[in-house]
């Protein structure tokens, strides 16, 4: 995936979210409150990528997802911060949930919802560098979000993916391994 632009129904859809004023800079990050028209979800940045492609790969795809200082910041659908940090916790694969290290967990999600404001990157391309950092920008007034339940699916998936490491040297890919990873 490269960078995506912002499209003009996309940027009234990112400012419909508030009143914050708005930057002086029209190339610079833009100020976003979260939980009336969007949640955010934001996942370190190698994390977010396995979600995201998660989501693409196997799932409904995802609305808005930005690339911004280290992080990956998911849009999502408004009540999504307050409900995915219990979900991924009654499925055990929260920060404390009982998953030890050998099978890994979901690395802290930051979830932004009512009453949080969120930094994005700028909404117009940089004349300088010409990009962005979304990755996948909003292009309609009212974008598709996923919720507290498919991001769940995607934390998950993303968790197990990353998980997946050789069990034997390549010297011996003639044994035969099952793959248990799946199991429940």
């Amino acid at each position: 995936m490269s960078s995506a632009c912002v499209t003009a129904d996309g940027a009234a859809w990112l400012a419909s979210a508030g009143t914050y004023p708005r930057s002086e800079r029209p190339h610079g990050p833009v100020v976003l409150p979260c939980g009336s028209v969007f949640d955010v979800v934001s996942a370190p940045a190698m994390f977010g990528r396995l979600m995201l492609d998660r989501l693409w790969a196997e799932g409904p795809g995802c609305g808005p997802v930005a690339a911004f200082r280290g992080r990956l910041l998911l849009f999502a659908a408004p009540g999504t911060a307050q409900r995915l940090p219990s979900l991924l916790e009654w499925e055990e694969w929260g920060a404390r949930g009982r998953r030890d290290s050998r099978t890994g967990s979901v690395p802290p999600l930051l979830c932004h919802g009512t009453g949080d404001a969120v930094t994005v990157p700028a909404l117009t391309p940089d004349p300088e560098n010409g990009s962005t950092r979304w990755m996948v920008a909003p292009d309609t007034r009212h974008p598709w979000l996923p919720g507290p339940e498919i991001l769940l699916w995607a934390a998950v998936r993303a968790a197990r993916a990353a998980l997946r490491i050789p069990i034997l040297p390549l010297a011996d890919q003639d044994a035969k391994v099952y793959d248990v990873s799946r199991r429940r």
